[in-house]
């Protein structure tokens, strides 16, 4: 195999690749740079018809990454719905993701018992998210999950969710703590600071 092969077989892995991500910006910028090398390829070897492909899929591929990197910070992007903490539709979205869940918040179990609240995280009509909080007193919500499905894993829907949305301010809380021990938290990024096993992020107007 010759160094122009490499390239080539480089190109269609990276393609190959891309299709296997969950995440959705992921999967756009490898697909994206699995293009722009076989456009390198079929140059070389003069194969106009699939330099051509590569240059639309590239097209495709970069007006999508703009898209999802210009509304990722955008409070119009996502949506919180709150739904009942025994919803027949929630406890389907819980069962649906379980494994999932239980990858990133080893041991957790959801209660529908009084003091509890629940919300849907939306995306226009896709789920992007589950957040549960238990009311801990003292103007404290302990979220019992915070969960973001693979595909949208990479655009910040939790800076919408605790920052720019009056999801807890309007109930009344003062401070955020989260799940202790989750895995692979992100909470330092969006102002938490870390107490113990878990993260704390004081809400507009606290004292």
């Amino acid at each position: 195999m010759n160094w122009l092969d490499a390239i080539g077989w480089t190109g269609s892995a990276l393609l190959v690749w891309s299709l296997l991500q969950t995440r959705i910006l992921r999967l756009r910028a490898l697909n994206l740079v699995g293009c722009l090398v076989l456009i390198g390829f079929n140059a070389a070897l003069a194969v106009w018809p699939m330099v051509g492909l590569n240059i639309v899929l590239a097209v495709i591929n970069i007006w999508y990454l703009v898209r999802m990197l210009a509304t990722r910070h955008d409070e119009r992007t996502y949506q919180v719905a709150e739904v009942g903490t025994a919803d027949d539709f929630l406890g389907h979205v819980l069962r649906v993701h379980a494994a999932d869940i239980d990858r990133f918040n080893p041991g957790f179990a959801w209660s529908a018992s009084p003091g509890r609240s629940a919300f849907l995280v939306l995306r226009g009509d896709e789920i992007v998210g589950v957040v549960l909080v238990r009311d801990a007193g003292d103007e404290v919500a302990q979220i019992e999950l915070d969960y973001v499905t693979p595909r949208f894993r990479d655009l910040t829907p939790g800076e919408f969710v605790y920052r720019r949305s009056p999801l807890f301010t309007e109930r009344g809380f003062r401070r955020v703590v989260t799940p202790p021990g989750m895995v692979a938290p992100y909470y330092d990024r969006l102002g938490f600071r870390r107490t113990g096993r878990s993260y704390v992020l004081d809400l507009p107007g606290a004292a």
